[in-house]
């Protein structure tokens, strides 16, 4: 008699815990994970909206928009990329690793500098022993850089280039330089220097070198959740993240 009461104690514990899995099995599917990889200047913007994004769990991934398209061609499968440029995601497309690229947000190139900086203008940039930070040149930040540079008379384009300390794979590294105190200056977006708060200040570029950057993103081919990350990107042009773009100074594509 004890062992049949033992037995089917056991047998009970061993109904519980299935049911106890079954439950954890049913929470995993109503909220699936999403995987977002997305340029460096998105952090504080996507970092605030993708919590309120229904449907699933967002894990984000920022760095710079040329290493993580790096990643998706060397088989990284995120469910979504989104860029600080054009260029990248159209590339993937073609590809055949992404679908058709939505422009969702532009941005303004600016020239960041501490707050108690006396640097006014680009031309101060040319002045002996400064130190500049920029983002290398395959990365969409070092490329607007090198556009704007471009459009300045050569002499002057020279002379700022040849006060280059450092090229940084992302925005986040320029604006670390600036915020440790290793860089005078460094070329970054406007909502970079909106979400360094009291400790950057902006020195805006005239209107004519503008590069206007502007954003794509698309669904990575072979993505986990392909019906939710269609709905991220959609969200990114009309969403909480649309309008936590929109907050963080991005404008409309």
């Amino acid at each position: 008699m004890r062992r049949f009461v033992l037995g089917a104690l056991a047998i009970a514990a061993a109904v519980v815990v299935a049911a106890v899995s079954a439950g954890c099995g049913d929470d995993d599917d109503a909220s699936p994970r999403l995987v977002v990889s997305a340029a460096s200047s998105m952090t504080a913007a996507l970092t605030g909206c993708s919590p309120d994004f229904s449907g699933a769990d967002v894990r984000l991934s920022f760095a710079g928009s040329d290493e993580l398209a790096a990643q998706i061609r060397q088989g990284v499968k995120p469910d979504v990329y989104a860029a600080a440029n054009t260029k990248l995601p159209d590339e993937l497309n073609k590809e055949g690793l992404l679908s058709e690229p939505v422009e969702f947000a532009t941005n303004e190139l600016a020239v960041a500098v501490p707050k108690d900086s006396e640097i006014q203008s680009l031309d101060d940039l040319a002045g002996e022993g400064l130190k500049l930070a920029i983002g290398s040149e395959s990365v969409p930040i070092g490329s607007y850089t090198r556009e704007v540079l471009s459009r300045l008379p050569k002499a002057e384009s020279d002379a700022i280039l040849a006060n280059v300390r450092s090229n940084e794979p992302d925005v986040n590294g320029i604006v670390g330089k600036l915020t440790q105190g290793a860089a005078d200056a460094g070329f970054v977006y406007v909502t970079d220097v909106n979400a360094a708060g009291d400790k950057l200040q902006a020195v805006k570029l005239p209107s004519d070198l503008d590069p206007n950057a502007t954003y794509a993103a698309g669904v990575v081919r072979g993505a986990k959740q392909p019906g939710e990350a269609r709905a991220f990107v959609d969200g990114l042009t009309n969403g909480a993240c649309a309008d936590a773009l929109a907050r963080a100074g991005f404008g409309a594509p």
